[in-house]
């Protein structure tokens, strides 16, 4: 009974942990309109190359159950 309260918790969880996460990440794009905004090559790589980081960290942890490190992102 246990097992499944846990079960129900995780897919609560993750479907809005998960649903946020692709709004944001929508919303990162959205920053792709040069009409509003101006920003570089390098800053492009450098948002392109921080969420790719984290989801390689996201797969290890779901593979190796490890922790997380803490990251504040910055151009």
């Amino acid at each position: 009974m246990e097992r499944e309260k846990d079960r129900a918790k995780f897919v609560e969880l993750a479907e809005k942990r998960v649903t946020r996460a692709i709004k944001d990440i929508r919303l990162i794009g959205n920053l792709s309109n040069k009409s509003n905004y101006t920003y570089t090559d390098e800053d492009v790589r450098k948002i392109i190359k921080a969420l790719d980081t984290e989801v390689k960290k996201l797969k290890q942890r779901f593979e190796n159950h490890g922790a997380q490190d803490d990251v504040v992102f910055k151009l």
